[in-house]
């Protein structure tokens, strides 16, 4: 889906006064058959969700260059992980759209904890994660359960 988002900023024309059809015909073959590709994709989609992917591309439009580029420097990273960390990190994010506001909120203070922590910091949670990330759901489960009985305490 992020795919379609920025194909359909590349051809929206939003960096450039040039129109999307002379920017489409000085692309090479290989690449106009990719777009092809991804137009034949997005136009197979339920309506609702070309609607959301629209939707998304007009708020991408209104944000600072700031944040846009920070979002095109998120898709590139995505783009660079192995297929199975994308599918960790989808798997994530739908866990994350599940979690009540609070929760969310929550797990949004710890990501900025997590960003200013001092260097030698960050590097230990990022082992913690590593770890976590190689347990199994059970295993996870009984970790949260010993925390939540620490925090009581």
């Amino acid at each position: 889906m992020i795919r379609l988002a920025l194909l359909a900023l590349v051809l929206s024309g939003a960096a450039s006064a040039q129109t999307a059809e002379d920017r489409f015909n000085a692309l090479p073959e290989a690449k106009k058959e990719a777009l092809r590709e991804r137009m034949r994709k997005f136009k197979a989609l339920p309506p609702e969700e070309q609607q959301r992917i629209k939707a998304n591309l007009d708020r991408f439009r209104s944000l600072p260059p700031e944040e846009k580029q920070q979002l095109r420097e998120n898709a590139r990273q995505f783009k660079s992980l192995s297929d199975p960390e994308r599918a960790e990190l989808r798997e994530r994010m739908r866990e994350l759209k599940k979690m009540d506001p609070d929760e969310r909120r929550e797990m949004r203070q710890r990501m900025r904890g997590y960003l200013k922590a001092h260097p030698e910091q960050r590097e230990q949670l990022r082992d913690n994660l590593r770890r976590w990330r190689q347990m199994t759901r059970e295993q996870r489960q009984e970790l949260r359960q010993r925390m939540r009985e620490r925090q009581r305490r």
